[in-house]
Order: C-alpha cells, then sequence, then structure tokens
C-alpha cells in the first residue's frame, strides 16, 4: 500500500493565493445562517446539545466550544490577521468552487497532514484550498527537545518556521488563537458550508473539512504548588525556561561547594531522558533525584530500554525515589528526611530559592519523606487543547471522551461530523488489542498519513481507509551521543550507546517535515560530527603526548 506511506514532498504553486476581508456584516451573516440551520433541525442527537455540559457528569461531561491555539504579520503563505479588538471579519477563499479545508494546530499532527494533502494527485477542480492555525509560528519536533538542554542541536533545527516549511505549498498559515467553533456538518453532507471557525482577531474561516489536530498541554493542576514551582517540559519555550533556570544556577554556583538539586517528578521517557540528560549536563556539579509513584521504571516500555535507561542512570548518580508520589510542593520549608548521600545534602543547604516536595509512599509500609530542590521539572499528567469555552449562543457540541479526546470512527472523523477529523491528541483511538493508542508522535505521524488519504478519499467519493497503528519501536535519548533504540521488527533487539544515538537521529533526521529542511539539518548535524570527532582525537593525542 504505497500510497499510505508518507510523501511529504513539496511542490511550486501554480499561482499565489489571494487574500479579502469581507466586511463584518457578511461575516455575521454566514454564521447567523449555520445558526439558523442547526435551531431548524427537529432531529438533534443530545450529545450535541451544550445544556448537557452543566447537568451531565459522565464521560461527555466535556463539551467542545474554545480552543487554546497569537495574530500574525507573516511572509508567502502566512496571513496578516486583522487586529485583535478588530471587527469580525470573513475569510475569503480564493476558489469559490475547490474545496475548503481548515486544520486547527501546527504540530506533527496538523502539519503532516497538511502536506500530505499537498503530495497527494488532485484534479483541478478538486484540489483543495488548505488553510493550516496554530498559535505559535513553529513547528516543534518535540522529541528533539531534550537535545536543546545538551546543546545538541540549535533551535532552528527542531523547531523552523512555518512560513519555511510551507514556502512552496499552496497551504496558508495562520497564526492566531481559535475562540469558536460552530460545526454545521451534523445537518448533512449538502450544506452550504460544514461549519466556521472564529479566531480570536475576529477573523472567520467557513470550511468544507475541518481537522483537529489541537495537541495536548502539561497538567500541572494536580498537586497543590506545581503550577507555581514546577516547570513543565512540553513546548519550545518549556525547554528554553528550563535550560535559562539551569543557566542561572550554574552561574549562581560557579566557583562554590554547593551543589545544584534538581527533581525530576515522573520516570515515564520523559522523565527519564531529562533526568539523565541533565545529570550528564550538570555532572558533579548537580544532585538529580527522580520521582516516581511506580516500583519501577519505564513500565510500558520494552526490556531493553528500561534496562539501558537503569544502567546510564546509575552510573550518573541519579538518585531514584520509586513508589512514592508528590503531595504538594511548597516554597521555604526545612525539609524533615532527605533521601541523598549526607554530604551532598550539607553542600545544598543554603540554597534559599529552593522548595521542598512532601512525598508519600503509594502503597503501606514505607514512611514519608521530604527533599528540597532547586528546580523541580514537571513529566506526568497531560489536557488536551479542545476547546473549554463556551460561547453565547450554545453551539452543538462535539462528543468528547472523560479526558477531552474527540470520539472519533476508525475512519478518524468525528462521530456525528462527517466532514471533520481529528487527529493526535484530540483523538481517542484504540489499537487491536482494545488498548488506547499512546499520545506520541508516532501515532500523530501515522494519523496525519491516514487523515490525508481519507480527505483525499471523501472529497472525490472514494472509500475511506480504516487507520491501523503500526508500532515501529521506541527510542529514547540518554545524553549526548547516547540513546536506546527497540525496534520493533525484532524482539530482545536494543540498540544502546553511540549506535543507539546514531540509530535515533537518523530516524528522525528522515521524519522532518520537508526535504529541504531535511538536508539543511543533516548538514548542520554532519558539520557539528565532524567538529566533534577532531576535538575528540585532538584531546585524546594531548593525552598520549603528555602521559609518554
Amino acid at each position: 500500500m504505497n500510497h499510505l506511506l508518507p510523501r511529504l514532498h513539496q511542490k511550486n504553486p501554480s499561482a499565489s493565493m489571494e487574500l479579502t476581508l469581507a466586511s463584518s456584516a457578511s461575516a455575521k451573516t454566514a454564521l447567523l445562517s449555520c445558526r439558523q440551520m442547526r435551531l431548524g433541525s427537529p432531529k438533534l442527537p443530545n450529545v450535541w446539545r451544550s445544556s448537557l455540559w452543566r447537568s451531565r457528569s459522565s464521560r461527555r461531561n466535556t463539551s467542545l466550544r474554545t480552543v487554546a491555539l497569537s495574530t500574525t504579520v507573516g511572509l508567502g503563505n502566512t496571513m496578516e490577521a486583522p487586529a485583535a479588538n478588530a471587527q469580525n471579519v470573513n475569510y475569503m477563499w480564493p476558489d469559490k468552487k475547490r474545496p475548503r479545508i481548515c486544520i486547527v494546530g501546527g504540530g506533527f499532527g496538523g502539519l503532516y497532514t497538511a502536506l500530505r494533502l499537498e503530495s497527494l494527485v488532485w484534479a483541478d477542480d478538486k484540489k483543495p484550498q488548505v488553510v493550516l492555525i496554530d498559535q505559535s509560528e513553529r513547528f516543534v519536533f518535540k522529541p528533539l527537545l531534550y537535545e536543546l538542554l545538551s546543546g545538541e542541536v540549535e533551535a532552528w533545527e527542531i523547531a523552523p518556521q512555518f512560513s519555511d516549511l510551507l514556502a512552496n505549498t499552496d497551504v496558508r498559515f495562520f497564526k492566531d488563537r481559535v475562540k469558536c467553533l460552530y460545526p454545521c456538518d451534523h445537518l448533512g453532507t449538502n450544506a452550504p458550508t460544514a461549519g466556521t471557525v472564529h479566531l480570536e482577531s475576529g477573523l472567520l474561516v467557513e470550511y468544507d473539512w475541518l481537522v483537529l489536530a489541537i495537541g495536548a498541554e502539561a497538567k500541572l493542576d494536580i498537586v497543590p504548588g506545581a503550577a507555581d514551582y514546577a516547570l513543565p517540559f512540553y513546548t519550545l519555550e518549556d525547554a528554553h525556561r528550563v535550560d535559562k533556570k539551569l543557566r542561572e544556577l550554574e552561574r549562581k554556583n560557579f566557583g562554590k561547594d554547593s551543589a545544584i538539586r534538581v527533581a525530576v517528578v515522573g520516570c515515564g521517557y520523559g522523565g527519564v531522558e531529562l533526568a539523565a540528560t541533565i545529570s550528564e549536563r550538570l555532572q558533579e556539579k548537580g544532585i538529580v533525584q527522580a520521582i516516581n509513584a511506580e516500583k519501577t521504571i519505564l513500565s510500558n516500555a520494552p526490556a531493553g530500554n528500561r534496562e539501558a535507561a537503569l544502567k546510564v542512570l546509575s552510573s550518573r548518580k541519579v538518585q531514584l525515589i520509586l513508589g512514592y508520589f508528590v503531595q504538594c510542593i511548597t516554597k521555604g520549608v526545612e525539609p524533615q528526611t532527605l533521601d541523598a548521600e549526607p554530604k551532598s545534602i550539607d553542600s545544598a543547604a543554603d540554597h534559599s530559592e529552593s522548595v521542598t516536595l512532601e512525598l508519600q509512599p503509594a502503597e503501606r509500609g514505607l514512611q514519608g519523606q521530604t527533599i528540597r530542590a532547586d528546580i523541580v521539572l514537571w513529566t506526568i499528567g497531560s489536557k488536551p487543547l479542545l476547546p473549554q469555552l463556551e460561547p453565547s449562543d450554545k453551539p452543538y457540541d462535539i462528543p468528547l471522551n472523560a479526558r477531552g479526546q474527540a470520539e472519533t470512527d476508525e475512519t478518524l472523523r468525528v462521530k456525528g461530523h462527517p466532514r471533520i477529523f481529528a487527529v493526535g491528541d484530540s483523538s481517542t483511538l484504540r489499537d487491536r488489542n482494545g488498548k488506547l493508542l499512546p499520545a506520541t508522535a508516532q501515532v500523530a505521524f501515522q494519523q496525519a498519513d491516514f487523515a490525508g488519504w481519507n480527505l483525499w478519499a471523501a472529497i472525490n467519493d472514494r472509500p475511506l481507509l480504516p487507520f491501523r497503528y503500526q508500532n515501529l519501536g521506541e527510542m529514547m535519548t540518554l545524553g549526548r551521543y547516547d540513546a536506546a533504540v527497540s525496534p520493533s521488527f525484532t524482539d530482545g533487539l536494543t540498540l544502546e550507546g553511540f549506535v543507539g544515538h546514531t540509530a535515533r537521529k537518523i530516524a528522525y533526521l528522515i521524519r522532518l517535515p520537508t526535504d529541504k529542511h531535511r538536508v539543511q539539518v543533516g548538514i548542520s548535524w554532519l558539520l557539528k560530527s565532524t567538529v566533534d570527532s577532531v576535538a575528540t582525537i585532538q584531546t585524546m593525542l594531548t593525552k598520549a603526548q603528555s602521559g609518554s
């Protein structure tokens, strides 16, 4: 099935798209028409009634209402949106006959769906007009965020601008926040419009097809004090904040005997990768403690990855506090018990700006303990960024599960909404064994391929394909030139150390969005590797000469 493989090559646009903004009166007329169509329907499923959001406490007790997706002045295919306080204006698509696709969210699911649509072969009258909306001007390749802390990559390599990635495509990018969604597709696919996306800038985007790819954000409200004193590691901004905080602590402790205390909450992939990266960066100048409620790390990972991680964490003296959960995080409280080496505790005792984590055992038989940290990194819990604010006219809800993900069928279409697809963290699907698919870049990457194909099929009246997730294996970084890779095609095989690091970098290089960006990043990585190799050889020669 070669048509299912991602073909993310770029095309030269045949003509530049023109953007005109209609008066606010016509925009309001479009929205009013959409709402009147919904209100006039005699048969409305209860799942779409916003009043149920207040009255029910079932698994659909969350309604899709607004999305936290800023407004842009852009280049090329990037649109300049009106000011935030401007009246509502209607985005006029260049062609009134060709299909209109609006993609909300520019992560793996959203961007790769747009590129997949661009790569397919279309009849001239059916080639869709595509708009991509995101709050950021950059796409972020999240699996490589850890390399920012180790200095292996630069920001442009893993966070290129959408204007650069889409420069040679017909995809139009809007940097904006989505305020409301007004779907009309439940009234029938022959309606004049399938719905309208209302942006914070006042721009109204009517669409024939909608793709929800909004992603998720860190969930810090599950433990008191986490939102105030813990730093998440989920976005490019998060990575910059963590790096800035570490630099401040490194400068503050330069030339002193005091150690930098780092507490990592969670020992899934994110927590373990952070602990390994930061412990390597700080070396003897830091104390890294990783806290996990389970009695082991990486409980759902392949055994080879878990063993490789344990070996690296042990060699870097990362302290694992297993079987404990964080009860609260407070400021300026003297710890009662500390599970750390005595000399390290004494050396860190002068940190006046540290915070305290109160830990409770997950099982009976263990005593609670309290630890101090100069920086707390939070890697557990996430919540989908689906709409959370209800507009005054109460549009019909999109069905959500308890986590706030859209309920979809196996073709990735939202149930009850034949013109809306959902991918990545915005969707909920199970594998062949009935297990929920993980919220990973690999899943979103594969779903984007199917979503793009199924949009093509729907527009061309072809049968849609059911999504089938294929686990290609799991990879994790363990620091500079160190990683663990467990491919799915061979049981029991795990690539570790430099070999695993090289395999991981090559795999992610191949998955970068465009050919142009892949070439630029590949050359950059090759030059860095060459320089590092020369420096290593020079160091070895210097040591050999001094020893002789």
